[in-house]
């Protein structure tokens, strides 16, 4: 049985699998942003986990469109698998979708991030601006661009490593945008610090994994190999947490 909430500050749930979102459901977000490989800063998800998140969740969806990790100056190859996603967003009934491009001189792609927003907009999903605004060469200005795009929120830490780093610079875009679109702060966010920079920043959004380390359930373990490069343990998952998003939560709205 899953408890309803009904907060002031809300949180999305950066979940890294169906199992995650469901979790982060039961903890009280009310949205999740679906991704894979959070290590490498998210990817997008398999068809076979938006399905099943879809299918198990009544809170929004939204699904980052992110086709590998890295930069996000993006050739025609990789933007045509873009669009390819969203079109499987549009038929998995997803709510929304996470987007972002950058042009190499670090200002927003304006043209091609349009087209996609016009394509979500045009099946009725929503549209994030995720973090490759961190990465931009000019908050401001690109503040005013994805306003234009017509994007809903800007997902960002302010331009630094984590949210709590980048919290002046938050704290004026929230100013700046003037209810315009939401800024939601990620990165870093959790349940020791969240308060500090909702009183801080004034914003009404946070964004977390809120994971936590969960054993598998292997009874013979290999230890003499590493399947993956810079993992140190083969045998363990990092889930979202229905307590951690609790406290979240509870904390975002002391």
């Amino acid at each position: 049985m899953t408890t309803e909430y009904s907060h002031k500050v809300n949180l999305e749930v950066c979940a890294n699998s169906a199992q995650s979102a469901i979790a982060a459901q039961d903890g009280g977000a009310i949205r999740v942003e679906l991704c894979e490989n959070l290590a490498e800063g998210g990817t997008t998800p398999s068809a076979g986990q938006i399905l099943l998140a879809r299918k198990h969740l009544h809170i929004k969806l939204y699904v980052l469109i992110r086709p590998r990790r890295g930069d996000f100056l993006y050739n025609d190859l990789e933007y045509e698998i873009m669009q390819a996603d969203i079109r499987n967003c549009v038929e998995a009934g997803c709510d929304g979708v996470v987007i972002g491009m950058l042009k190499a001189d670090g200002s927003i792609d304006k043209e091609r991030c349009a087209e996609l927003v016009r394509f979500a907009k045009q099946w009725g999903l929503g549209v994030t601006f995720h973090r490759a605004f961190d990465m931009c060469n000019d908050h401001f200005k690109a503040l005013e661009d994805i306003i234009e795009i017509g994007c809903e929120r800007i997902l960002t830490s302010g331009g630094k490593t984590t949210a709590m780093e980048g919290a002046s610079t938050i704290a004026h875009l929230v100013e700046r945008a003037a209810g315009r679109i939401s800024i939601m702060a990620g990165s870093g966010v959790t349940e020791g610090n969240v308060a500090d920079l909702v009183h801080y920043t004034n914003i009404t959004e946070v964004h977390s994994s809120a994971r936590a380390k969960v054993q598998g359930g292997m009874q013979y373990k290999n230890d003499h190999i590493l399947m993956s490069e810079g993992m140190s343990d083969e045998f363990s998952l990092d889930l979202t947490s229905v307590e951690r998003v609790k406290k979240i939560l509870e904390e975002a709205n002391r």
